[in-house]
């Protein structure tokens, strides 16, 4: 420990403290650490480090000095560690909104994933797809899936394939609402978010 790399984020632009961090601890090989000084306790950054990486992250206070917050930041595992991000059990509640009620948080990954929710009669205008293939999987209430060509009906356990730039239109049923997981490649900038 006594020969570990030693970060002060003091004097380092807010802005920038984050991404010099996680560049530091993905240079480290596994078993190793660095020490963290900041003037603060970061519990955003331990956040974002634990969504990134899991298990393979080990997060140890140390005494400060002078009134700094020290941190010993620890690689685990080679590689950031399979693990359970969500029960979409407990995502059951119909919404009274529509939207993406979970995402797929860390930043190194291949594929986006978003659990999307639909309020009872609510819908997903029609619109192109991405230029992507998606897969969704639905996991509550019903509904239908407008094509070019016809209407698909929508009903828990279906797994359904939206090959890229199709043409679709989701409606909710008007009790139960909707709620899939949709899964596909991930492509920079597209982000699913709430409607206020």
């Amino acid at each position: 420990m006594g020969d570990e790399p030693v970060i002060d984020v003091r004097c380092i632009p807010k802005s920038q403290r984050h991404t010099l961090i996680l560049n530091a601890y993905r240079k480290l090989e596994a078993d190793a650490g660095l020490i963290l000084i900041d003037d603060q306790e970061s519990s955003p950054l331990k956040h974002q480090m634990e969504a990134e990486f899991g298990e393979a992250l080990g997060w140890e206070p140390l005494a400060g000095e002078n009134e700094d917050v020290r941190v010993r930041i620890s690689k685990q595992a080679a590689t950031p560690m399979p693990r359970v991000l969500v029960d979409a059990n407990d995502l059951a509640e119909v919404p009274e909104s529509s939207g993406s009620v979970w995402r797929l948080e860390p930043q190194q990954r291949d594929l986006d994933a978003n659990i999307i929710a639909l309020a009872p009669g609510g819908e997903i205008r029609e619109h192109t797809g991405p230029a992507l293939d998606v897969l969704i999987h639905i996991l509550g209430g019903g509904g239908t899936l407008e094509t070019e060509l016809s209407t698909i009906s929508l009903a828990p356990g279906q797994i359904v394939w939206l090959p890229r730039l199709s043409r679709r239109r989701f409606l909710a049923d008007k009790a139960r609402g909707l709620r899939y997981l949709s899964v596909h490649q991930r492509k920079q900038g597209l982000t699913i978010t709430s409607r206020s």
